[in-house]
């Protein structure tokens, strides 16, 4: 009966074979529904991210940033689900002193390239994302009667200014010395918001501000023109910090600085294409 042990094992071969089947299956299934979710969880984590990762940044910015960037937040955070700003405000050589001690932030806007180009060890590659002109401010209704630079140097006239090594003060100065007009002003200031509040309150009779922070207090103060020929142009770059623990997401945001959305808003307040 030689055929008898072939046919046993023909069908112990078929057997085990049917068992390894069996038990691949289920195997392969739960391989297929990983893959499956994996491929949906990075879809919907990038469909939520955005093109930037979700953090919280801290952002340094020149004070006459201050109310054009709070919009801009706004519409940034919109686009980037679990991104938050938080902005640190003040004059630009405040912001470079605080860079320089370490102070924990992931990038940096200032009024002027010189202040930037002061700290190239601790930033990124600056852009500049808008520019911004001098205007003479005065009390509501110019009370003074003040139309040109040349007014201001009315000893019978308080005038504010900025400091020296603020920006602003450093373009007042400039227009100033290029007119050959000589100014004593009741006091420098650390920042063209500083000189803005003294005009506001009545404890200047006018002072020397950016057109985009005159146009914030339009209730409070006049804004009288300088002549494109007799004015300074103030650039503003920005750049991640390189000590940033957010690089990734503070370079997407300085990049977005650059975009339509931001600039059309920048433009809205004054500010002019970079």
């Amino acid at each position: 009966m030689p055929s008898a042990p072939v046919l046993g094992t023909t069908r112990r071969r078929a057997a085990a074979a049917l068992v390894t089947a069996a038990l691949l299956l289920p195997l392969a299934a739960c391989g297929g529904s990983d893959d499956s979710g994996e491929d949906s969880g990075a879809k919907a984590g990038a469909s939520a991210g955005g093109d930037a990762p979700a953090a919280k940044l801290t952002v340094l910015a020149a004070a006459s940033l201050t109310d054009v960037f709070k919009t801009a937040a706004a519409a940034y955070e919109k686009e980037h689900p679990g991104t938050e700003l938080a902005f640190s405000f003040a004059g630009s050589q405040e912001l470079a002193a605080q860079v320089k001690q370490g102070a924990p932030a992931d990038a940096l806007v200032t009024a002027d390239t010189k202040t930037m180009d002061g700290l190239k060890a601790d930033t990124g590659t600056p852009k500049v994302i808008a520019k911004n002109r001098l205007v003479i401010a005065t009390g509501e209704g110019n009370p003074r009667q003040i139309e040109s630079l040349k007014d201001l140097a009315d000893t019978k006239l308080k005038v504010v200014l900025a400091a020296s090594e603020v920006p602003v003060g450093r373009y007042s100065a400039q227009v100033l010395d290029a007119q050959d007009i000589k100014v004593k002003p009741v006091s420098e200031e650390p920042s063209v918001r500083a000189v803005l509040s003294k005009v506001e309150l009545g404890e200047a009779d006018a002072g020397i501000v950016y057109k985009t922070d005159a146009a914030t207090a339009t209730d409070k103060v006049d804004a009288i023109e300088i002549p494109d020929a007799q004015n300074a142009i103030a650039d503003y770059p920005a750049a991640t910090l390189k000590t940033s623990k957010n690089s990734e997401a503070a370079a997407a945001f300085v990049a977005w600085l650059s975009g339509a959305e931001a600039q059309k808003i920048l433009r809205a307040a004054g500010f002019q294409q970079p």
